[in-house]
């Protein structure tokens, strides 16, 4: 036997059984794309999708820079301030490495997405790495690789600029 149901406003008491005594149970609605702060499947999909060619494009990039005599002492660090991809030493040089990748076009080029903001926020944090490893009187640079595949997903090419930040 169903019950009529009547939505609660938020704090509201929860109608009681006749039988039991006890609040009537109130039926959970599986998330939809209508409801407030609930998030598609589709879209979860799409972002897992996104961090995936991420990591490979930032994992394609490490190997890349190792062929090029580049050692790669942290991936992926973070602190309060951001993150910063790859940090790395080359020709004495600490190296910090900003790495985008794309599929396709569309939406321009990988390098392209190195904002002045993101620029900014690059520096920001290497500023506090050099700060907290005791390193600041240490040579540094800041470079980008730009990991391109096409449409399809198919590799086309790693682009790698030095010195691409300055500040």
């Amino acid at each position: 036997m169903q019950a009529n149901r009547v939505p609660l406003r938020r704090g509201a008491i929860p109608p009681r059984s006749k039988e039991t005594g006890l609040p009537s149970p109130i039926p959970v609605k599986n998330a939809s794309a209508s409801e407030p702060g609930s998030v598609p499947a589709q879209v979860r999909q799409k972002k897992a999708a996104r961090q995936g060619l991420g990591r490979t494009g930032e994992r394609m990039a490490g190997e890349a820079l190792m062929r090029r005599g580049y050692c790669i002492l942290e991936r992926n660090f973070r602190c309060q301030h951001g993150e910063i991809d790859l940090v790395a030493e080359h020709e004495g040089e600490l190296v910090f490495v900003e790495v985008k990748t794309r599929r396709g076009t569309a939406f321009g080029r990988p390098e392209e997405a190195v904002t002045f903001r993101k620029q900014q926020k690059i520096l920001e944090v290497a500023s506090y790495y050099l700060d907290v490893h005791n390193c600041s009187q240490r040579s540094w640079r800041i470079d980008v690789v730009a990991v391109q595949f096409n449409q399809a997903g198919k590799f086309e090419e790693i682009r790698v600029y030095q010195h691409a930040v300055t500040g």
